[in-house]
């Protein structure tokens, strides 16, 4: 018998248990037909009218102690007790599996050191992405490529707010409050509207592509409070939608240097990702061999999160061996470039009427304007041709001293 654990009985853990009973003939044939069963379900809360309440346990060191536990299921979120958990089952023969993607982002090259040291594993499909494959791909499926970069829509949460600004003309406050009504934002939204959910999902993403530990507070983050209709309308006017786009590019060979940031953006409608709406997730890897693949889905939720981590407690109960391919090193410096460097277009809308479209010229060159339906006489809205940030900055605030004043600025992405 193939014992379990489960640690976290909350969203997620509740949808591993019911998904592991509900299909446990089809997980058990994947594995050679081997009889399998979860042992304990790690909870501080009770569950009295559970039907699993007999597997119930508020003790960790249960679970620690028992050698019949070979495969651990971390599901609790957070930090702390979650990495100080998991790290004792590695050291204890235990492999793990998680959704945790904020242990993975800020410990993940520690825990994949301490799986190859105890020769077990530390899987974390579920952490990017909820039930999209796109962890094991990476270091597997597309392990002939070297990865020029990776962009994507990592946040179901805020894709489905800018949804409900593109289609249905909904402010944002009114689109985050249906959210949250509907259960996809938290009462405290601030992790997903605010970036931070894509910018773990990116580092982990990035760390496992380039090679390095890529650590999320030196990525630059915006989230999409500030985004507005008029902002919507004008990216109609120019072909394309705003997202948030958590995005990674490679700039020296060995992966030493890289480009990453978390931001809203106008994605062109040509784009594959632009069609990606409502809580779903697309992710865009770019390869040297394959040119683009696109990862579509589900990108969170009890159910397809649930799936991802059975998959990987299934590949960890047939393993034989530490994953030689799953890995990436923390030296501990920042592999992050300063992101006023990266070259890029974008979008400005502004005050100023007539002399500010002026001015805008002279400044930047070849800029195309843009049109919404009752566009105020003062207001000018357009696209530069491309810049570094940091030049940007510097023109935006010649423009603003010339009279105009900027109401808002957005990135123009190429994927």
């Amino acid at each position: 018998m193939i014992h379990i654990a489960v640690m976290g009985y909350g969203t997620v853990g509740s949808g591993v248990v019911e998904v592991f009973y509900k299909n446990r003939e089809s997980i058990q044939r994947k594995i050679g037909n081997k009889p399998m069963d979860i042992k304990y379900i790690l909870d501080l809360r009770d569950f009295p009218d559970s039907p699993y309440a007999g597997k119930m346990i508020k003790d960790f060191n249960i679970i620690a102690d028992d050698p019949d536990v070979e495969v651990v299921a971390e599901v609790m979120g957070g930090l702390e007790p979650a990495f100080s958990f998991t790290k004792t089952c590695l050291e204890r023969g235990k492999s793990v599996v998680t959704s945790n993607k904020e242990l993975v982002a800020a410990r993940g090259a520690e825990l994949l050191e301490i799986a190859r040291r105890n020769n077990v594993n530390f899987f974390f499909e579920a952490s990017v992405g909820g039930g999209i494959p796109i962890i094991r791909p990476l270091h597997s499926s597309l392990a002939a490529n070297e990865i020029d970069e990776i962009a994507g829509i990592l946040n179901g949460t805020t894709n489905f707010i800018l949804t409900k600004m593109i289609k249905e003309q909904m402010a944002f406050e009114d689109a985050l409050s249906l959210a949250q009504k509907l259960g996809y934002a938290e009462r405290n939204p601030s992790a997903d509207v605010d970036g931070h959910d894509a910018c773990r999902k990116i580092c982990i993403l990035a760390s496992l592509s380039f090679g390095n530990h890529i650590y999320p507070e030196f990525v630059h983050t915006e989230g999409i409070r500030d985004i507005t209709l008029e902002d919507v309308a004008y990216a109609g006017d120019w072909g394309g939608v705003i997202k948030l786009i958590g995005r990674a590019k490679r700039v020296s060979e060995d992966g030493g240097e890289i480009y990453a940031m978390v931001s809203p953006a106008f994605i062109s409608n040509d784009s594959q990702l632009s069609s990606v709406d409502d809580v779903f997730n697309g992710i865009l890897v770019r390869g040297d061999a394959t040119g683009d693949v696109v990862f579509y889905g589900k990108g969170a939720g009890k159910l397809p999160t649930a799936s991802a981590v059975i998959a990987d407690i299934v590949d960890a109960v047939k393993a034989t061996s530490t994953s030689k391919s799953l890995h990436w090193k923390d030296d501990g410096n920042n592999h992050v470039l300063d992101y006023k460097q990266q070259p890029g277009a974008f979008y400005l809308r502004m005050l100023g009427g007539a002399a500010g479209i002026q001015k805008a010229r002279e400044l930047f060159g070849e800029i195309r304007l843009l049109r919404r339906p009752g566009q105020p006489e003062e207001e000018f809205a357009f696209v530069t041709p491309l810049f570094t940030e940091a030049v940007m900055e510097d023109k935006v605030s010649e423009l603003e001293g010339s009279g105009c004043r900027k109401l808002a600025m957005l990135r123009v992405l190429d994927y």
